[in-house]
Parts: structure tokens; sequence; C-alpha cells
């Protein structure tokens, strides 16, 4: 058996095309674009990358490129004075905190100021809770182009056995609960899990996201198991995951690749909750026929594309 290559870049071209087309029917229904503000803070080379590509699919997908850009040593005060600014402002549907931040500032702190509605990231600690809670709210853009990828491959989830393999707020510990909220049951592993190979090896749906290079072999494979790999690294062959891919592609059923699995669907999912957050915001404003109450609106959009299905 050989393992079929999950394409993110073609489901995430599909994700990208479709909230396009709803920002344009948003547009033609008499709304305002989403607007997208990406806050760079100092002159790091790959957040520059990052941001770079970030603002281009925004622009691309019809939204508002509201993008600030502060110099490396920008106090705490001024920075958070900015995105209290972005916070206030009517245009800005989605705030996006660029990290790492500069050593001397409390990026935390700044990613708490940015209110919920406008956390595309969906990293707050409300909209954490939300998920938490399974209600509506932004989700992670990685852990949530995850579910989206394993939705385009028809992946059953409801009884399957699904382990994660890294506890991070931003990747492990949000793709757990979203597994969850799909009746999977769900282990997370961690640097202190003990035999983690023989762990791995009970999953149907093995979630790499452990920041190891090629963690994982062909010994924490289960044959037919379904493996996405969430990391990557540069090493002098080129960029690798956390999964070794070559040894497990002969006993796992579906595998993504590094580069072109996940990666590409964080800034489509980005997009996504761009869209979600402001729609629900608009829905405020006027609200939808027959949704009388803010909280009922806010929660109908917020229901619509906030989770795993853009």
């Amino acid at each position: 058996m050989t393992a079929q290559l999950i394409d993110g870049t073609t489901v995430a071209r599909q994700v990208r095309s479709d909230v396009a087309s709803r920002v344009a029917a948003l547009v033609d229904a008499g709304g305002n674009a989403p607007g997208l503000a990406t806050v760079l803070i100092g002159d790091d080379p790959a957040s520059e990358v990052y941001v770079r590509n970030k603002r281009r699919a925004c622009t691309a997908a019809g939204m508002t490129d509201l993008h600030r850009h502060l110099p490396a040593e920008t106090t705490q005060d001024d920075a958070a004075a900015l995105i209290d600014e972005l916070a206030a402002d009517p245009a800005v549907s989605g705030i996006l905190l660029q990290l790492p931040t500069p050593a001397h500032l409390d990026a935390a702190a700044l990613l708490e100021r940015i209110p919920a509605h406008k956390d595309v990231d969906g990293l707050t600690a409300v909209n954490a809770g939300l998920l938490a809670q399974g209600s509506p709210g932004l989700r992670p853009c990685t852990p949530s182009g995850v579910m989206a990828l394993l939705d385009a491959h028809r992946i059953p989830l409801e009884g399957a056995e699904a382990v994660v393999v890294g506890r991070s707020t931003l990747v492990g510990k949000p793709m757990g609960q979203l597994l969850l909220e799909r009746n999977a049951t769900v282990t997370i592993c961690h640097s202190r899990t003990r035999d983690l190979a023989a762990v791995c090896r009970r999953a149907d749906v093995l979630v790499v996201a452990a920041g190891i290079p090629e963690l994982i072999g062909i010994d924490a494979v289960k044959p037919g198991a379904t493996v996405i790999d969430v990391g990557i690294h540069r090493s002098p062959a080129g960029l690798r995951g956390d999964v070794d891919t070559d040894a497990v592609v002969g006993t796992a059923a579906f595998v993504t690749p590094v580069p072109g699995g996940v990666g590409p669907m964080t800034i489509a999912m980005l997009l996504a909750n761009t869209l979600t957050a402001a729609r629900a915001q608009q829905a405020d404003r006027c609200g939808p026929p027959g949704v009388s109450s803010l909280r009922g609106r806010r929660a109908a959009a917020l229901g619509d594309g906030a989770g795993t299905k853009p």
C-alpha cells in the first residue's frame, strides 16, 4: 500500500475561491468588504514574507488590506495603542498580530487586547473558551485547516481514535478540541508521554505538531492511518516535517506532504475567519431577516464559517 498524498495546495485554492465568491456576494448585497489589519512589529525577514503573503491573499479575495508596520523599538504602550485603535475602527474586521514580536514586548498581553470578534487568529482567551465550550467563535487557523483537509478527503472522524502530538495553544490543544467536536476519541501527547510510538500506533488519525523534525517514523503509524504533518523545518535537503514521510508512505492510507500539505491551509482559513468576522459584525449592525437578537445574529454569522468548514 502506498499512501495517498493530501494536496493542501488544491484544497486551499478551493477555500480561497469560495471566500472570494462570498466576499463578492456580501458586497453585492450592500455590505462592506472585510478589512484585515495585519500588524508587523520590527523587521524579521521571515515575518515580512509571511505578512506579505497574507496581504496578497487578502486583496486577491476582495478584502481590504489595512496593514500596519511598527519599528522594532516600538514600546509596549505604543503597540497596545495601535491594537486599541484597530479594535475601535469599524473598517477593521480582523486583526492579526504577527508573531514573534520583538523580545522586549509582551506578545500575550497584546494579543489579549484584540477583541474576540476581531481575533481572526483565534488565539484570545475568549475564543479559546468558546471553543472549549463548543460555542460559536473564531477558531485557530491551522487546526481549522487540518479539519478542512480531513473533510475534503472524507476521512471518517466519528468514533475514530485520534492522536495529537503537541499541546501548544496555537495548534495542539485546539486541534484536540476540534476533533472532539466531531466525536473522535482524542489523546494528546507531549514531551513526557511514555512510549510515544505505541500511543501513536493506536491512531486512526494522527496529527503531529511537535516542532521536532521527523519525530514520527514507521514504528509510530498504524496501517491505514491518516497522518497529518503540521511541522515544517529547513534542512540541507530542503523543507521537512515532523513526520518521516518517506518512511510512512508505505504504511499510512493518507499523508500530508511538506511542503504543500497543511501549510497552504493556514492563510486560506485566515481569509475564511476574516469573512466570518465581517459578517458577524455587519449582522450586529443590521441583522438578517428573522434573527432579532444581537446574540442570535452574531451566533448565526459565526456559526457559518467559524469552525471547520469555511
